[in-house]
């Protein structure tokens, strides 16, 4: 579950640097999924994370969607050819490989 945290602590924050950058590029417009899926994975994440710390029953459920969402992030961030996206999707790839091993 160690690693499953940290890699979710490390999604949330490559997604919010992702969502920013995003933000600024020219073609924002034609990122609109991919920023709204930034979104999702960011929050998903901070919900894994709080309830693995707590030793949740429910750790497992949320880690399921932690997982599905990410690999959502993952399509989208592939799409796009900047310095960040690609980096993102490969986070969150590692994520949800954790988050699915812990489901």
């Amino acid at each position: 579950m160690l690693l499953c945290l940290k890699s979710c602590k490390l999604c949330l924050q490559a997604c919010e640097e992702c969502l920013s950058l995003c933000l600024r590029e020219d073609d924002v417009k034609d990122r609109i999924e991919c920023i709204e899926s930034l979104r999702d994975c960011t929050d998903i994440c901070a919900i894994a994370i709080k309830v693995m710390s707590r030793g949740s029953k429910n750790a497992s459920k949320v880690c399921k969607a932690c997982a599905e969402i990410c690999r959502e992030c993952e399509k989208h961030c592939s799409m796009h050819e900047d310095s960040h996206c690609p980096k993102c999707a490969e986070i969150c790839k590692d994520c949800a490989e954790y988050c699915e091993n812990m489901s």
